[in-house]
């Protein structure tokens, strides 16, 4: 792994140690890849995802509305599921750019962090 990797991991295990997603609160982790972004929303306590959604498949847009779209679409499915709070677990990401798309995306969709 290079240092860049290793360092997030390291962020990833520091921010995981604090949260935890339950039942009443599940959490929300956002994956992003070079071309997507994926979310689920996740009870640690069952160890069962509950809801994902990702930008594969969809129209060719730039990557920060492609994200935002993410956001509220895995607002919607939660809502339909029963869901409307969540605890939002960024990755390790730092808090900007389509990882804050994400969050802001699900709060217009609904969602209270």
């Amino acid at each position: 792994m290079s240092n860049k990797q290793d360092r997030r991991v390291r962020i990833k295990h520091r921010v995981r140690n604090k949260i935890s997603g339950t039942a009443e609160r599940p959490r929300m982790s956002v994956f992003r890849s070079d071309r997507q972004i994926y979310v689920q929303i996740i009870n640690d306590e069952s160890g069962s995802t509950l809801a994902a959604a990702s930008s594969l498949g969809m129209e060719k847009m730039p990557k920060k509305e492609q994200a935002a779209k993410v956001g509220e679409k895995i607002a919607q499915i939660a809502v339909e599921a029963g869901i409307t709070e969540v605890v939002f677990d960024r990755n390790g990401y730092l808090y900007h750019g389509r990882v804050q798309e994400v969050a802001n995306g699900a709060r217009k969709g609904g969602l209270k962090f």
